[in-house]
Order: C-alpha cells, then structure tokens, then sequence
C-alpha cells in the first residue's frame, strides 16, 4: 500500500515529466517563445504544494508524539488540504481545455 506522501511525489513526477516534454509544432526551435516560463510556473507552483504536504506530514508525526502543538498541527493539515484542492481543481481544469481542443474541428 502506498502511502499519500508517494502518491503526491507520483502525481508530481508525472507532472515534471509532462511539463519537460516538448510538443510536436515545438517553436522553441523557429526562434519564438519556448513556454519555459509557463513551466517554470507549474513546477514551482508544484514544488510549494509538495514542501506544504511534507511539513504538514512532519507536523502530524509530531503531534502524535506530543512534540507539536494541536493548533499548528491542525493550521498545516488544514492548508495541505487546501494546496491539494487547489492542485486538484487545476488539474480539472487543464485536462477539460485538453478535451475541448482535442473536439475543435480540423
């Protein structure tokens, strides 16, 4: 069984991987923008909502062993879920505008 901190380094490792690989009609080589910068963007964004799984993740750990207190243990769990909503929605969000392009008639 794995646990929700690999299924979080998965879904962020297929994300790397999908952003790091470079379409078809790629204009990086005609000299026009790259989409880098768009990149960037998702892998920081992705980057952040993992350091806040992890912290949330140690916070729990030491709140069970009482070396934590309950309101910052709650305050992390709390913004976790809210990072993973917010990854989630936007996940939706791009596959649905994948789907819409891919019904555009040619």
């Amino acid at each position: 069984m794995s646990s929700p901190l690999n299924n979080i380094n998965n879904a962020i490792n297929a994300y790397n991987n999908a952003a790091g690989a470079k379409p078809a009609g790629d204009k990086e080589a005609s000299g026009g923008p790259s989409g880098s910068e768009f990149a960037d963007l998702v892998k920081g964004a992705i980057e952040e909502a993992k350091k806040i799984g992890e912290r949330s993740e140690k916070l729990s750990i030491a709140g069970i062993t009482d070396s934590a207190d309950i309101g910052q243990v709650v305050t992390a769990v709390a913004e976790a879920e809210v990072t993973l909503q917010t990854v989630v929605a936007i996940r939706d969000k791009v596959l649905d505008a994948y789907k819409d392009i891919i019904r555009m008639p040619i």
